[in-house]
């Protein structure tokens, strides 16, 4: 349950720092774009997209999930929030992320394709772990709770976009390398590289039990999907399409099969 203990100097630093590393993350794209500075992300993604892609319509679901980023951020520094145990616990690892979403925006600009693999990976484990670390305290949440609408929401939906968009970035990045390696073909790592996400996916939602989690990672697969289809291989299309499926309705009845009111 959410404390309403009012929270120490100190922990007003770290809100301090949560805002500065969301403000981060939501302006470095708007600037780079504005700007023109380096390669923008489509560009960066071009250079080894071959091997499995996501249609650019998908990635509008950014502007929800930096909304959601801001939300969690304001709502810290604002003087009626109380210091409750998950704003402490994910204090730390939200700063994590949100400051690499942002540096993963600077590192495509300069097409520096290893180190953006590095960083989006740290900001997908930075919360993946603290998620499922404090699952049992996230399910315990009331289904209107603050932390569960302001905290568990929009670090669950950073985190499942980011299950998607992290090996797609390895993939890609491994493919402009010419680093895949010979045991399967191009698609063959492309059905290998979904069928690994959905599951990982699915086994997180598993734990956590909040669709904020798997839709996004399901909006990501459904994108896949669509321009795999778009770019004539109807195998790997498929197999994203099953996967956005599996995963939806996984995630339905892994979210709410508890009784009503609570672990949503």
């Amino acid at each position: 349950m959410s404390s309403i203990i009012r929270p120490t100097p100190g922990q007003r630093t770290r809100r301090l720092v949560v805002l500065a590393a969301a403000v981060f993350a939501v302006v470095a794209p708007i600037v780079q774009n504005l700007a023109g500075l380096g390669l923008n992300q489509a560009e960066f993604a071009a250079d080894g997209n071959t091997t499995l892609r996501v249609a650019g319509y998908a990635f509008s679901i950014w502007g929800l999930i930096y909304l959601g980023i801001l939300a969690y951020a304001i709502r810290q520094v604002l003087p009626q929030t109380g210091e409750s145990d998950l704003i402490t616990r994910m204090g730390l690892p939200s700063i994590v992320a949100f400051f690499g979403i942002g540096l993963w925006i600077v590192v495509a600009a300069l097409n520096l394709k290893a180190a953006s693999v590095i960083i989006i990976f740290a900001a997908l484990v930075s919360l993946l772990a603290p998620l499922l670390t404090y699952s049992r305290s996230i399910r315990s949440l009331g289904r209107f709770e603050g932390d569960r609408i302001f905290l568990v929401w929009p670090l669950a939906a950073l985190a499942g976009w980011l299950t998607v968009a992290a090996p797609l970035n390895l993939i890609t990045t491994a493919t402009a390398f010419q680093a895949l390696p010979d045991a399967l073909s191009p698609q063959g790592w492309a059905i290998v590289a979904i069928v690994a996400t959905t599951a990982v996916a699915l086994g997180v939602t598993a734990v956590l039990r909040t669709l904020a989690y798997p839709l996004p990672a399901a909006w990501g697969l459904l994108g896949a999907f669509v321009a795999e289809q778009a770019d004539g291989k109807p195998v790997v299309a498929f197999t994203a399409l099953g996967a956005a499926v599996v995963l939806l309705l996984g995630g339905v009845l892994l979210s709410f099969r508890l009784r009503p009111g609570v672990e949503r």
